[in-house]
């Protein structure tokens, strides 16, 4: 995709250079989401150094737990419109997906499409999702995810 960053073999190290550059604060997440609450569109990049994958984890279970809620990705293309994904995950399912960039093949070659990720409204009840950022962040305020109501 045209860009520089390598990343080491090992998590541990990769850790390192984060806390290196001051991104000392530890990244994974637990949140609840009530009814009315969202997630709106963003990305987590919470300092210099980002690791391009992470993974949400659906905890509760919909039409269960919760209705509504659903995991969105939009993509943002250049020179054409935004395009939506709803990821349908049932209680115990992952999805992995890109932070910030994803290789996208064009028909000229490959090109980096700019991705956020979100939730939709809560409807009713109560969504449980843990989240896994593989990078660390630099300040508290860096990990705190907006939820909406």
């Amino acid at each position: 995709m045209g860009i520089d960053v390598r990343y080491p073999d090992a998590h541990a190290d990769f850790l390192a250079r984060c806390h290196e550059a001051g991104q000392v604060r530890p990244t994974p997440l637990l949140l609840r989401y009530g009814m009315d609450d969202y997630n709106c569109l963003h990305q987590d990049l919470y300092g210099e150094h980002v690791f391009p994958l992470q993974v949400a984890l659906l905890l509760s279970e919909p039409g269960r737990d919760f209705t509504g809620g659903e995991f969105v990705l939009m993509e943002q293309r250049p020179r054409m419109q935004s395009r939506a994904e709803v990821v349908p995950l049932r209680q115990g399912d992952a999805v992995v997906f890109a932070v910030h960039h994803r290789p996208v093949q064009g028909t000229r070659g490959t090109y980096r499409v700019n991705l956020r990720h979100g939730v939709s409204r809560v409807r009713s009840g109560q969504r449980h999702t843990a989240g896994i950022i593989f990078h660390d962040a630099s300040q508290v305020s860096d990990v705190i995810t907006e939820i909406g109501s």
